[in-house]
């Protein structure tokens, strides 16, 4: 589906891949990248794409929660979060992939009225749950 109006535009530059810097357009992201011991690679203190990926779709995701809420008229708890899992791993038959799990707490909500939130922001509303669609797996768990 076409969007029908930029709303906002993130920029952001790498350079060396999985190893190396990374920065965004306006300073606020700049730092480097290490590829996990897990792949091979040294660890250490530096971030890597999917843990990126888990931040971001993480807090899209309880934005979209929010945000459907709000139109509910429910009140959110303050201590209502987002976990993201995002894993890597060779896929069929080339190349690799991503899976992706979020744990999302609302405590003290209805748990059915909490699946509703979660399912209506995941199926219409969170930018990222569209990008996803049918082509990563998503689990999406209220705990």
């Amino acid at each position: 589906m076409k969007l029908t109006k930029i709303l906002y535009t993130a920029t952001a530059t790498a350079k060396g891949g999985r190893a190396g810097h990374v920065h965004s357009s306006d300073g606020v992201l700049d730092f480097d990248l290490k590829v996990p011991k897990e792949m091979g690679g040294p660890g250490g203190a530096g971030s890597n794409p999917e843990q990126l990926f888990a931040a971001g779709y993480a807090a899209c995701f309880e934005g979209a929660v929010r945000y459907v809420a709000g139109q509910r008229k429910i009140q959110v708890p303050a201590d209502t979060h987002v976990t993201g899992h995002v894993g890597i791993g060779p896929r069929e038959p080339t190349g690799f992939g991503i899976a992706v799990q979020l744990e999302v707490s609302l405590p003290g909500i209805d748990r059915a009225v909490a699946q509703d939130l979660l399912d209506t922001a995941h199926r219409d509303i969170c930018p990222y749950s569209h990008a996803t669609r049918n082509n990563v797996d998503v689990q999406i768990k209220l705990v």
